[in-house]
């Protein structure tokens, strides 16, 4: 992929309008920026430079594989410089973080279309207050649709006993596999006070930090879009393995950016991974005997952390 500058064989003057400038988005978007003040920036996505009759840029631009951004910074009207030499921009893939897909990791001894349609017909037959939304951490605390997998059914009955209550946690689930479900039935026909979602962890040896947190934002940005009432509860990504690396460094980053949202969106965020830990910030099995899943212990730990926000949530 080349990205090619084009200043027509001449060297800019001091007066002259600078190109914009751009950088990449996490989704792959293009954002431009230009130092003229007042100036307009104006591009095209078809095969010719942009003159004044070329959309006025807002905001950040979705450039297609295979096509190329042509940008151009235009003067205000009452300056004579006119406009800058052409910045081109190849268009890049989206991450896979954002490419919903169903999901065929595990399928000897997970049904993942079962589980989805499962959830599909029980849309049409309960109404949850609370839709617990993420991956095999999720799915494996409890409830309905039920699994013989479950590992922490005292503290889910505990902890959302009283109230209706959907999991759509998934194992073996990305970001794009949620993303996936989302459009395709999962919240049809329900209206919940709260969704709980946590997502991310089997995305972190494949994307980066950024495209890890695009995916979890786009996630949001979908419930938000589907149901726009709920509120969202967003956990942020657990520690994982038995004693602190880079692994759970990069995780904390992911949960760095994840904690932007808060206040968005109708997202309230929590980052609780400190709950999972002993003092040296290893991880006792104990809490999670294969220092990924939580067990009884630890799923009592999550419910204890989120048990006063949720209340507030579910009374709001």
């Amino acid at each position: 992929m080349r990205i090619l500058w084009l200043f027509f064989g001449v060297a800019l003057s001091a007066a002259e309008v600078a190109p914009p400038t751009f950088r990449y988005l996490p989704d792959s978007r293009v954002a431009l920026e230009s130092s003229t003040p007042d100036a307009v920036i104006r591009y095209t996505l078809e095969d010719r430079d942009p003159d004044k009759s070329a959309g006025v840029y807002f905001g950040p631009v979705d450039v297609p594989v295979g096509r190329v951004l042509r940008a151009r910074v235009f003067s205000p009207a009452s300056s004579p410089e006119g406009a800058s030499p052409v910045l081109l921009i190849a268009g890049r893939p989206q991450p896979s973080t954002l490419v919903e897909v169903t999901q065929n990791r595990d399928w000897k001894n997970y049904d993942w279309a079962t589980r989805h349609r499962a959830i599909v017909t029980r849309n049409e037959q309960v109404k949850p207050d609370i839709l617990l939304l993420g991956d095999s951490i999720t799915h494996f605390w409890g409830g309905e649709p039920s699994d013989a997998r479950a590992r922490g059914p005292v503290s889910y009955r505990k902890f959302f006993g009283e109230f209706k209550v959907t999991n759509i946690g998934y194992g073996w689930d990305r970001t794009e596999n949620v993303l996936w479900r989302l459009r395709h039935g999962e919240v049809d026909g329900i209206h919940p006070r709260v969704v709980m979602v946590m997502i991310g962890t089997n995305n972190m040896n494949i994307n980066t930090t950024e495209e890890i947190a695009a995916g979890v934002s786009a996630i949001c940005e979908e419930l938000h879009v589907r149901l726009p009432e709920s509120k969202i509860l967003l956990i942020g990504i657990f520690p994982r393995g038995a004693k602190a690396d880079a692994g759970r460094d990069k995780i904390a980053g992911v949960n760095r950016e994840l904690a932007k949202l808060d206040g968005t969106r109708n997202i309230t965020y929590m980052d609780i991974g400190r709950v999972f830990l002993e003092p040296d910030r290893s991880i006792a099995p104990a809490i999670m005997n294969d220092y990924l899943h939580p067990t009884e212990a630890g799923y009592e730990r999550w419910g204890d952390a989120i048990a006063p926000t949720l209340k507030k949530l579910l009374s709001n």
